[in-house]
């Protein structure tokens, strides 16, 4: 603990945000980290709790009390190494994490929380800026092979501690470039791409091999999943080339709604306009664009992917933003006493928010109407809960114009193509089925094919990723060599 009484001396820091008419006319980050000042304070603001439920808060278990106090001493170099120690990717998590190490921090139960992840964001930023993220090559390799399906943020994590480990890694990409929904599902304005090509560098010098555009599996993906592949290889052919494989790609296939009207034109999933609008940023050129220019657009889904969906719309130009949500406004300030320190339910207002949009609560979509085959309007009723039951509000039937509408209801399940040509057993849920303890942890049923992240849990968070991609690559290295010295 840096200041004993920190945590009543001084408030919490927020990072600065470019002002929303700005940074709306360009895809860049716009959220600057703390200076060194402003980490110290934030830092010092940490009270030695006692029991650091911040720790178990956080999916990968960082230190957080040792790198804030780290932080207040300024003893970056060591910060790092502390923050490295659970988290391969602080970069990516830094920036896109919603910290339920905050909601879990025991200083948030009377007042507001230590700000965790700007510190992580300040440390990982200066980590690289002074040099001190260097390549781990192993100092010894130990022949074996391992094959990584999905270069999301499960199949990096797998990766780069499987290379540490001596094993001779190959991580396959179905897409043009690596990253996964790190790459194609977060905008730009909330992860610059450059962050996953610096840790790409790193990776490559320790020994990982990229092989992007090679799709593995049997049947031809559904439309609505990306899939520029120019190879196939099956996983019979895998299995054969390499002594393990894990199976890490995201959970892509997107919940539908299936109303009147769905055939419309101009009715498509949030996954079409996020990763197309990544392209563009990239410098590809893209066919028919799917642009939100001077149209009224209707963003159905409250979560994060609808928020996204609502930043990129208003970067277009959009004439006009809604984003419905069908669960009610959830209260403004949560039961702290009730919830803590687990994840609340409270209402979370977005930087996209900010940026223009009108939210609406407890709403059903029920039919899309239209002409020319063109979606000009949707209709929709209010809802409520009566004996435990979502029941529509009689006469409250309503229509709003909407030229183009993105459908940002979550996930259902992986690629189920992928997993059936590996073979493996699902849960009723659709995803790989797999245990997280005992020996077989993230076993599937096939021997010697892993499984780790939205394959295994569904969709998630990247946090969470991180975690079962260090946890499985422990798994393979024991499988490989009968003993693992990785961290679980």
């Amino acid at each position: 603990m840096g200041k004993a009484t920190g945590f009543l001396e001084y408030e919490r820091r927020h990072e600065a945000y470019e002002a929303p008419l700005t940074r709306v006319k360009h895809y860049k980050e716009f959220v600057a980290a703390l200076t060194d000042d402003e980490a110290k304070i934030q830092g010092a603001r940490c009270m030695d709790c006692g029991i650091p439920f911040c720790n178990n808060g956080c999916p990968v278990n960082n230190i957080i009390p040792d790198f804030n106090d780290l932080v207040f001493h300024q003893d970056w170099k060591h910060a790092i190494e502390v923050l490295h120690s659970t988290n391969n990717f602080p970069e990516f998590t830094g920036r896109i994490c919603p910290a339920p190490c905050e909601a879990a921090c025991t200083l948030g139960i009377n007042a507001d929380p230590v700000g965790i992840k700007s510190i992580e964001h300040a440390i990982i930023d200066k980590a690289w800026a002074e040099g001190w993220v260097a390549p781990q090559p192993p100092k010894h390799k130990t022949g074996k092979k391992v094959a990584v399906v999905g270069s999301g943020p499960a199949g990096l994590a797998v990766a780069q501690q499987l290379a540490r480990a001596g094993h001779e890694v190959t991580v396959f990409e179905k897409n043009d470039r690596i990253g996964g929904l790190l790459r194609y599902g977060i905008p730009d304005f909330k992860l610059e791409k450059w962050l996953i090509d610096r840790r790409m560098r790193q990776m490559e010098a320790e020994g990982v091999t990229f092989r992007a555009s090679v799709f593995i599996g049997k049947d031809p993906l559904p439309a609505h999943i990306g899939n520029t592949a120019k190879e196939t290889i099956t996983p019979a052919e895998l299995k054969e080339q390499f002594d393990a494989v894990v199976i890490a790609g995201g959970s892509e296939t997107p919940r539908d709604l299936p109303v009147p009207g769905r055939e419309l034109a101009g009715i498509h999933y949030a996954m079409e306009i996020l990763p197309q609008q990544n392209k563009v940023n990239a410098g590809d050129k893209v066919p028919d664009p799917l642009l939100a220019k001077g149209k009224h657009v209707v963003v159905i889904g409250g979560g994060d992917t609808g928020s996204d969906c609502v930043g990129t719309s208003n970067r277009h130009g959009a004439k006009s933003v809604t984003q419905f949500e069908l669960l009610p406004q959830p209260p403004e300030e949560e039961n702290k006493p009730l919830v803590w320190p687990y994840w609340p339910v409270k209402l979370r207002t977005s930087s996209s928010h900010e940026e223009g949009c009108e939210r609406d609560w407890s709403v059903a979509t029920k039919r899309f109407e239209g002409k020319n085959g063109k979606v000009e309007k949707l209709i929709a009723a209010r809802l409520e809960w009566k004996d435990g039951k979502m029941q529509e509000v009689p006469g409250s039937e309503f229509e709003m114009k909407a030229d183009l509408v993105l459908l940002a209801m979550g996930f259902t399940q992986p690629c189920s193509p992928v997993l059936e040509a590996f073979g493996v057993d699902k849960d009723p849920r659709g995803n790989v089925r797999a245990s997280t303890e005992g020996d077989k942890a993230y076993c599937t049923s096939v021997e010697g094919v892993f499984t780790a992240g939205d394959m295994r849990r569904g969709q998630s968070l990247v946090v969470w990723a991180i975690r079962e991609g260090r946890q499985c690559a422990r798994s393979v290295d024991a499988f490989l060599m009968g003993h693992s010295d990785l961290p679980r």
